[in-house]
């Protein structure tokens, strides 16, 4: 209990300390993002010992074609910490990303940004690990509580959103990707609004899920992956 204590301390603070550096701001012209990656990650455990594996696909915005895969994996040593989740992900993120040729013009990420107790949620504290400017974006399938958050939920039409409130700021949105589908739970990352967030998101989420294609694509990877390193024990 200590240990943690101390750990959430040393995170809490270098949270805050980056989130400081955050721009909730367009960094680009939209109209010249070309390619787009997605990250997700997949756990397991060896004798005892979690194990993850982090995959990215990279896809060209326009023809949805698959550019690059890579993925990196070893083992957990960080506890899971509710608000900390980032930094058991982060070291297998940054390999994963060192094995990338292409460099992507946008990350989309299978959890928060924004949204977060101190807005750190992985979309915006992996974003430090990439070139400053690159926009990310956190598309997550199920909803984070944030202590204080309100929001309802949007109508069943495809494109409809409500918006996420936390002690009067807006921190994500709600939004319906399909007629009559789940939503997903969208934030800005770092180097991007929420509204074009939510905008791209929507528009590279194709008929075969409710999620964008790049973290749809990267999370089917993240099983192939596992399996394929399973079975080499």
């Amino acid at each position: 209990m200590e240990m943690n204590e101390t750990l959430c301390e040393r995170f809490r603070e270098e949270q805050e300390r980056l989130a400081a550096q955050l721009t909730l701001a367009d960094s680009f012209d939209i109209s010249a993002l070309k390619t787009a990656a997605g990250v997700d990650l997949a756990y397991w455990k060896e004798n005892e010992q979690e194990k993850a594996v982090c995959c990215i696909v990279v896809i060209d915005m326009e023809t949805h074609k698959v550019l690059e895969k890579q993925s990196f994996s070893g083992d957990i040593t960080v506890p899971y910490i509710p608000g900390f989740l980032a930094f058991r992900e982060l070291p297998l993120v940054s390999g994963a990303l060192a094995k990338l040729e292409t460099k992507p013009d946008i990350f989309f990420f299978d959890g928060n940004g924004y949204l977060h107790p101190r807005h750190m949620g992985l979309a915006s504290q992996a974003s430090f690990l990439l070139d400053g400017s690159i926009p990310t974006v956190g598309v997550a399938k199920t909803y984070y509580r944030v202590k204080g958050a309100e929001f309802e939920m949007p109508d069943e039409q495809a494109g409809s959103f409500t918006e996420i409130v936390v002690e009067g700021e807006v921190c994500g949105r709600v939004l319906r990707t399909h007629d009559g589908v789940r939503p997903v739970f969208v934030s800005a990352g770092n180097n991007i609004t929420l509204e074009t967030a939510a905008a791209l998101a929507l528009r590279l989420t194709d008929k075969e899920s409710h999620i964008p294609i790049p973290t749809r694509l990267a999370d089917l990877e993240t099983h192939v992956a596992r399996e394929a390193l399973r079975s080499e024990t």
